[in-house]
């Protein structure tokens, strides 16, 4: 039910902000990764184990549009989108 990419910035030319703000430009919504619980204040305190793969989902994790609504024109201006965020990524 939840479509995410992981943005390396250094293979794909273009951070996960960004990304996001050229989707948000095109009226296209998207956002973060949820931040992890152990590092939200509320749980600051609590005990955690980690191993760094959530951290990292939150830093380079973006949620694109999803749902059985979507049209393929839909579809087709988030991936036009992506593309045109794309300066390095080797093919």
């Amino acid at each position: 039910w939840l479509t995410v990419i992981l943005i390396d910035p250094e293979k794909f030319g273009a951070d996960r902000k960004t990304v996001r703000l050229a989707l948000e430009a095109e009226n296209i919504e998207s956002r973060p990764v949820w931040k992890p619980m152990h590092m939200q204040p509320v749980y600051g305190d609590a005990l955690s184990y980690e191993n760094g793969v959530s951290e990292d989902l939150f830093k380079d994790g973006l949620c694109l549009p999803s749902g059985s609504g979507m049209t393929d024109h839909d579809l087709d201006r988030v991936i036009s989108t992506l593309k045109k965020c794309i300066k390095n990524l080797k093919r």
